[in-house]
């Protein structure tokens, strides 16, 4: 296991600046997932991380010795692509030993280490198959247990799961929140499902545009997302949002649909704000309510329903997540109740004012 520390991380392809200053700390053991938009860096930070790529500027530390100019086979990490990587021609267990192989271990001590790997893996009545034998999620247990075999002080995650299906996905997930809680390795995991996220993380660091926009627990940017960014980022479906209007002499403020309330005392002026789909109510327009819009679409999910509805005298549209036992109709007038205390307050430049109450956040 290892500590692993970055220091204003940049990047440049050319003139163009692809991280622009990054720092963080992924402590000894703690699984960290790199979260953000296509194009946002993350790839780039894991191939920097292990070596594939020069930084530009900054320093990387592991356990307190910089390994700016170390090569990669030096650096005691192993990495897991999302394509697998493996040899056509090789069998099961000569992949996961391969790397051990070169390095000069000898036989004994490549097939207790493969053994055991494959073990944790439940892969060991596959040893003597070739990948092409293989279902896509035996071959990316093989993959990950040729990382395992070396024994790395951090492993590194690149999208592993992305050419799964989902019922793959969710089948692999569970085999390395497995290995996570087995090994105890330090982990960094890039992913654009933010699902893998929030579920195998200890920590989440949202990047965008090569900059990290907040990082913490997946209840914390869950519950308190720092901007406007992050709130709609986490989430899903992700986070409505509404442009405030001008307050009404009652202090609420005029939005598509209705009015709301936002909290009084903040330390700037409010320009939107957001609610979860999770957080709102449909109910009959004789009943309480806030909103009011018409049922556009519904996507029906089994366990959940997603109801679009289109905000009276505009062209915004809400999300609403409901039980997938609620039936909702077509062009059907509709209110939209929520909680007041259930919603994100933004500033002009995005940032958060005020946060909804922290609530529990839903197994996925």
């Amino acid at each position: 296991m290892a500590k692993l520390e970055l220091s204003g991380i940049k990047k440049s392809f050319g003139a163009t600046e692809v991280l622009k200053g990054i720092d963080l700390t992924v402590e000894d053991g703690e699984f960290v997932a790199f979260v953000g938009p296509s194009g946002c860096g993350k790839s780039t930070l894991l191939r920097l991380i292990c070596g594939l790529d020069e930084i530009s500027a900054g320093r990387m530390a592991i356990d307190g010795e910089i390994v700016n100019d170390v090569p990669p086979a030096k650096r005691g990490i192993a990495m897991v692509f999302q394509s697998y990587a493996l040899y056509p021609h090789m069998s099961v267990a000569d992949n996961m030993g391969y790397a051990l192989r070169l390095a000069g271990t000898n036989k004994d001590e490549i097939k207790k280490r493969v053994d055991a790997a494959a073990k944790v893996l439940r892969i060991d009545n596959y040893l003597d198959r070739k990948p092409r034998q293989l279902s896509g999620g035996q071959r990316q247990r093989v993959a990950i247990g040729r990382a395992i075999v070396r024994e790395p002080r951090i492993f590194l995650f690149d999208e592993p799961l992305s050419n799964l299906d989902a019922s793959l996905r969710v089948e692999m997930r569970i085999e390395i929140a497995r290995m996570k809680d087995r090994l105890g390795t330090t982990m960094v995991y890039v992913t654009h499902d933010q699902i893998e996220a929030m579920t195998l993380a200890d920590k989440i660091v949202v990047l965008n545009a090569g900059r990290v926009e907040q990082m913490g627990s997946p209840l914390d940017l869950y519950n308190k997302p720092q901007n406007r960014f992050v709130a709609g980022f986490i989430g899903s479906p992700k986070m409505n949002f509404l442009a405030l209007g001008s307050p009404s002499a009652n202090g609420r403020f005029d939005v598509p649909g209705g009015e709301v309330s936002v909290p009084g005392g903040l330390s700037g002026t409010p320009t939107s704000v957001g609610i979860r789909p999770e957080h709102l109510e449909l109910v009959d327009l004789d009943k309480p309510h806030t909103l009011t819009g018409t049922i556009s679409m519904t996507e029906h999910l089994g366990s959940d329903t997603y109801a679009y509805v289109s905000l009276t005298g505009s062209e915004e549209m809400l999300v609403v997540r409901l039980s997938g036992e609620r039936a909702v109709k077509r062009n059907e007038a509709i209110g939209i109740a929520f909680d007041p205390e259930m919603i994100h307050v933004f500033a002009a430049d995005g940032q958060t004012l005020a946060s909804a109450r922290p609530v529990a956040l839903e197994a996925a």
